[in-house]
């Protein structure tokens, strides 16, 4: 983390964390740095840079800046959100045993399914609502706890401190996937997680421009065993995707406050659809949101009372919310969970955790509210013109 910005807001260590000393430049900005590898004083000289799969002066500014906004000491850029994901169960060994919350992008499931098993790493999937679920799924094998939240697609709240203290009192690991909520709205190694996980495609990029992941700690131990599998894999972010992330996170705070603003008013109009059988939306039912979340995000889910052939008329027939995989841009994308995102779980499996074919995601952006919303009232006349017809 860049010590100077200790005391500092989130807001300002956006806009100052992670700059490149000064190269004699005086650039403003942090420089793009291409080059693979780096003139050596002699062999076996590693005082700087050295190989770019080793360090890069672009990406070490991106995990600076990332380090300082979750409140970390070492921080990692890996070349997408799921070789972050591989990173982390690279600690595992065959016979170790994971309890991940059962609500979770459906790319993380793929991964641990239908190619961790085959290593002998064993999963376990609770709901995770109550923390409880997570230590009475433990077993003696048990070496990690693997939480969305919110949870993705139905934008459940896992109270993370009270999971960590349970996984902490039986020496597993608590790692939160923290790309819904972003550093600006929760910072989970604050309320005792030992590993935050980010995919950079999402709200720390912000413009649907790059594909990116993280990894954020505090313990030194554990940091010196990411950097071990990020190197030995070679699965590092390059230096321009770096500077984009970099870029897009000088405006996170300002992205953040409009997308929850925007997500609210959201919300509350799809309450009032005739046509929608529930709305999934953090803090709507009580307004009380965990974990000190200073915001309930730009994320909306609702399940809408029609078949797979209406909804798929509906999510193609929007206008303004593009059909699209992904989710945190500055423009606004409607997702269809059972066919695109959360496909490759099997049905009989994602059908009675809440993942069936009514079910429509949206990631709300920064256009106007009022415009966003005519979008979704002409799709739902559409879609009420096709069920009177029938």
């Amino acid at each position: 983390m860049d010590d100077h910005l200790k005391d500092k807001k989130i807001a300002t260590r956006a806009v100052h964390s992670g700059r490149v000393p000064n190269d004699g430049t005086n650039s403003v900005t942090t420089p793009i740095y291409p080059s693979s590898t780096y003139r050596m004083a002699f062999p076996g000289d590693e005082s700087g840079h050295v190989y770019s799969r080793w360090s890069n002066p672009t990406r070490n500014a991106l995990e600076r800046s990332l380090a300082s906004l979750e409140n970390g000491s070492h921080a990692y850029a890996f070349a997408s959100g799921m070789a972050a994901v591989s990173a982390v169960m690279n600690l595992l060994k065959s016979g170790d045993h994971v309890v991940a919350v059962e609500d979770l992008y459906g790319g993380t499931h793929r991964l641990f399914e239908k190619l961790l098993g085959n290593f002998g790493i064993n999963f376990s999937y609770v709901d995770g609502r109550a923390p409880s679920d997570f230590e009475k799924a433990a077993k003696d094998n048990t070496r990690l706890f693997w939480i969305e939240t919110p949870t993705n697609p139905l934008l459940r709240l896992i109270d993370i401190q009270a999971v960590a203290e349970r996984g902490h009192a039986r020496d597993i690991l608590t790692v939160v996937d923290n790309t819904f909520a972003t550093p600006f709205l929760q910072q989970p190694l604050e309320l005792g997680a030992d590993i935050v996980h980010h995919s950079l495609s999402k709200y720390l990029g912000g413009h649907c421009d790059i594909i990116g992941g993280a990894l954020i700690v505090r313990d030194e131990t554990l940091a010196e065993r990411l950097f071990f599998n990020q190197y030995a894999v070679g699965a590092q972010l390059g230096p321009f995707e770096s500077w984009l992330v970099l870029r897009g996170i000088k405006t996170l705070p300002v992205r953040m406050e409009r997308h929850c603003e925007n997500a609210r008013k959201i919300a509350r109009y799809l309450e009032s659809v005739d046509l929608v059988e529930k709305v999934h939306f953090p803090g709507l039912d009580s307004g009380r949101l965990p974990n000190a979340m200073k915001g309930p995000g730009g994320m909306v889910s609702f399940l809408v009372k029609a078949d797979f052939e209406q909804v798929k008329a509906f999510v193609t027939s929007t206008q303004l919310f593009v059909l699209a995989e992904s989710l945190g841009g500055v423009e606004s994308l409607i997702n269809h969970p059972a066919s695109m995102t959360h496909a490759s779980i099997p049905r009989e499996v994602r059908e009675p955790r809440g993942i069936g074919d009514g079910l429509i995601r949206l990631s709300v952006g920064l256009e106007d509210a009022d415009d966003l919303i005519a979008d979704l009232k002409q799709a739902f006349e559409a879609l009420r013109r096709q069920l009177v017809a029938r």
